[in-house]
């Protein structure tokens, strides 16, 4: 183990206390739960955590501080983020009406089964570019996965093993979020939670989105 013990329960306690704070990848695991179910759930979360693997290596490569010190290219990170976010509040609001328009003619099994046929690759690949065009996340792995790497040991290796376990944790939390989300709907209240899920999402994406993008 290259890993000290002492480091890596240090890293455990802060790594599990920024998965379960609420942010824009709850939301994304939540929205999409609530427009196709948990499949789609449980693939936005994967594709949420596949992309930590790519953030720890290029803070281990030491990509991600040239990233940082380059302005040009920060400032591109950053916008192409904002621009993603707002583009997702934006489809959220469009599906949110769309299915208030919809929601009188389909009885909840029927809407259901309309769920599902939503793309698991789409949800994949939201995920990803979620979690990739997110500036925060290069910048907390940069700031982060130094501190509990034993400089002794290969820094990348370490690195890999620190992700897999975030990989792990946040995969857990975001899964019981979207079985959270699958136990409302199944409290009758299928129609109106999405409806309420899309709104509220597409609300806050918009907002961090024209955050980020005055940042």
């Amino acid at each position: 183990m290259w890993i000290p013990v002492e480091l890596l329960w240090a890293y455990l306690a802060a790594i599990t206390l920024l998965t379960v704070t609420p942010g824009v990848d709850t939301l994304l695991v939540m929205r999409n739960t609530g427009r196709g179910g948990f499949g789609d759930g449980a693939m936005t979360s994967l594709g949420i955590c596949c992309g930590l693997f790519l953030h720890a290596a290029l803070s281990a490569l030491g990509i991600s501080i040239l990233l940082v010190e380059t302005a040009w290219a920060f400032t591109a990170l950053k916008w192409a983020g904002a621009c993603y976010l707002i583009w997702l509040g934006v489809m959220s609001l469009r599906q949110a009406f769309a299915r208030r328009a919809n929601a009188q003619a389909l009885a909840p099994a029927e809407a259901q089964a309309r769920q599902m046929p939503a793309s698991r690759g789409a949800s994949f690949r939201e995920g990803v570019l979620s979690n990739l065009l997110n500036p925060k996340t290069a910048l907390f792995y940069m700031a982060l996965l130094p501190q509990f790497i034993d400089p002794a040991g290969p820094a990348f290796a370490q690195s890999m093993v620190l992700a897999g376990l975030h990989f792990v944790l946040a995969m857990v939390w975001q899964c019981v979020v979207a079985a959270m989300v699958i136990q409302s709907q199944q409290l009758r209240l299928n129609h109106k939670l999405t409806r309420l899920l899309n709104v509220a999402t597409g609300g806050v994406f918009i907002a961090i989105g024209v955050r980020l993008a005055q940042e």
